[in-house]
């Protein structure tokens, strides 16, 4: 375990014991280990830029030989980019990212639940 995953660990159990005055058991993994250490959320934000590539083309497009003015002369692009990345990176996109992999770890036996 990590410096970051041990203090965030600290940090948890603390907020419990302040809570409740009592320490609850923790989990046997770091939620946020699961999503960062299998490089999850870069997954997601890979597969949207590649679904959403036409939108970003437009965008690039539209942005070339800007500066400021880019703000409000591609407002309409950006908008449709975000849009469209939104779909693929959202809580609901990652929480079926994370059964998925779960359910493919506990397959391997790799992961302990």
């Amino acid at each position: 375990m990590g410096f970051v995953e041990e203090a965030r660990e600290n940090h948890v159990k603390k907020k419990v014991e302040e809570e409740d005055g009592d320490l609850l058991e923790p989990l046997p993994y770091a939620p946020l280990t699961i999503i960062n250490g299998s490089g999850l959320l870069l997954k997601m934000k890979q597969k949207a830029l590649k679904e959403c590539d036409r939108y970003t083309s437009r965008y690039a497009e539209c942005a070339v030989g800007r500066t400021i003015s880019v703000v409000w002369k591609c407002r309409k692009q950006a908008k449709e980019l975000n849009e469209c990345l939104h779909q693929f990176t959202n809580d609901s996109i990652l929480e079926q990212m994370k059964k998925e992999y779960m359910l493919q770890e506990e397959a391997k036996g790799s992961l302990r639940l």
